[in-house]
């Protein structure tokens, strides 16, 4: 009896060991498919050739590097402080002949492609290698920029920025190593030049790339060769979408023949016949026993593939289908949101990667037009890229017109104020842009003639009476006196 109980807890130990050969191994760190993937570097940035030629060759490489850049500086800047006349207009008129936003919208593309590209300002009758003191720019020294990508320089790594600062530990000096558009091998000190960056990458992985940033392109490149085979696959599949088949018994006898026998002369001439009478009658002609049948294919779900790989596509660019594809939205989606989406991330990035750099380009500016620096009071906003619909924007303009309107009636704020925040805001609504600033100007000392011919208005409230009249009176005693307020009852 013992024995017997001895034998059945051997053959169960033996049996639980024999499941326990078939647990599932969960969880992190077991021997599974999950934890066996891992990541290996591309190092995609590296790759100059392969890049351009995906540039040139991929809509989809071309549209994540150009569509951000482009919007970056699409809009221009609008400068929202009040400056002498003519100014505004000077300005805006020499960042427009000196190609000063194509120069900056060069730097950040070739910034996103190769992972670094640096923006030179040009200063006519000064040395590229020494410190650029912008006191001594004198009138009509500025004369543009020229955008360098990451190969077209070696910066000096042996000598780098010790000065505290955004550039503290960036190179000092940027030697030009390309002479193929007439560029002289200028040794460029770091304070002429703006240096942009592509993705930007930890310390460690950084140095693998000679301080640059990385490629947008290596992040999202696989997905792209995804959403290329795909397209691929389903145009081979339109190719073989319809396909006929003939059977012809004893064929194998009749190929293995020599090219001049009759049979295999015959052959070919049937085949002919069939060709020309499906072409011309829609007709096939063919023994009682031959068999001729048609296959088709289904390309039910083909569309939602290749969607769902666009979707991948355009979330790892971070450009919405709308903008990145330039297809209409479907169903209820107008795409507006993904767009309003889209441009706040635009704006973040000009406020972070432009608003500096804009700024010192401004300053040069101003001393090469006027001979002095910027003003203290100086601010610029990015113009939206949100476009409103006609409707829309002729709504916006009589609220924005009415307001001000009522606010300088009731003298809450003063008519030059009043045309001055109708001009920043007329590239938005459409009116107001011919107000120039010698109209401000005019508005403003007519406002303050009539201050000084009429004084200071009274405080709030001296132009009150200071005791109550008629029936306001407390001591009133007339008995009937809340009957005045109905005459018909009177």
């Amino acid at each position: 009896m013992a024995k017997s109980r001895q034998k059945q807890q051997k053959n169960a130990r033996q049996t639980a060991d024999g499941y326990n050969n078939f647990t599932a191994k969960l969880g992190t760190n077991t021997q599974n498919i999950q934890t066996g993937g891992t990541y290996v570097p591309g190092y995609i940035t590296r790759n100059r050739v392969m890049l351009e030629f995906a540039y040139r060759s991929s809509f989809l490489v071309g549209g994540a590097v150009d569509a951000v850049a482009d919007d970056m500086t699409r809009k221009g800047v609008n400068i929202s402080s009040r400056l002498e006349p003519g100014h505004k207009g000077k300005v805006d008129d020499f960042w427009d002949e000196a190609a000063i936003w194509d120069g900056l919208n060069d730097t950040v593309k070739w910034s996103r492609l190769y992972g670094g590209a640096v923006l030179v300002a040009l200063i006519e009758g000064q040395d590229m290698s020494s410190p650029l003191i912008p006191d001594r720019i004198k009138e009509g020294q500025f004369k543009g920029v020229i955008s360098l990508d990451r190969w077209m320089v070696t910066p000096t790594y042996y000598d780098l920025i010790t000065d505290y600062g955004p550039h503290f530990g960036k190179p000092k000096y940027y030697k030009v190593i390309t002479n193929q558009q007439g560029i002289p091998p200028w040794k460029i000190h770091h304070s002429r030049l703006i240096r942009m960056e592509g993705d930007p990458l930890p310390f460690q992985q950084a140095q693998t790339e000679n301080g640059w940033g990385m490629s947008v392109v290596e992040r999202i490149f696989e997905r792209i060769q995804a959403f290329d085979t795909g397209t691929v696959g389903v145009t081979q599949l339109i190719h073989k979408a319809h396909l006929r088949t003939y059977s012809i018994e004893g064929l194998r006898k009749v190929l293995a023949m020599d090219e001049s026998s009759p049979a295999l002369a015959g052959l070919m001439k049937h085949m002919d016949m069939i060709r020309e009478f499906q072409t011309i009658e829609g007709m096939t002609l063919m023994d009682k026993g031959d068999d001729f049948a048609t296959h088709s294919y289904s390309f039910a779900g083909v569309a939602d593939v290749l969607l769902r790989f666009a979707e991948q596509v355009s979330g790892a660019t971070g450009i919405p289908l709308v903008r990145l594809f330039g297809q209409s939205p479907a169903g209820f989606n107008t795409g507006d949101g993904d767009l309003e989406n889209y441009y706040s991330r635009i704006n973040s990035q000009q406020e972070r990667r432009l608003r500096r750099h804009i700024r010192w380009l401004m300053d040069l500016t101003w001393r090469s037009l006027f001979g002095q620096p910027l003003p203290d009071d100086f601010t610029f906003e990015f113009n939206k890229l949100w476009e409103m619909s006609d409707t829309d924007r002729a709504t916006m303009a009589n609220n924005v017109a009415t307001a001000l309107s009522t606010l300088t009636d009731r003298e809450i704020m003063p008519r030059h104020a009043a045309m001055n925040d109708l001009r920043n805001i007329s590239e938005v609504i459409g009116i107001g842009g011919s107000i120039t600033d010698q109209d401000i100007e005019d508005a403003k000392k007519e406002f303050e003639e009539s201050e000084s011919e009429n004084g200071p208005p009274p405080p709030l409230g001296e132009d009150l009476q200071p005791k109550p009249v008629g029936d306001g009176l407390p001591d009133k005693r007339d008995s009937n006196w809340l009957l005045r307020w109905f005459p018909a009852r009177r």
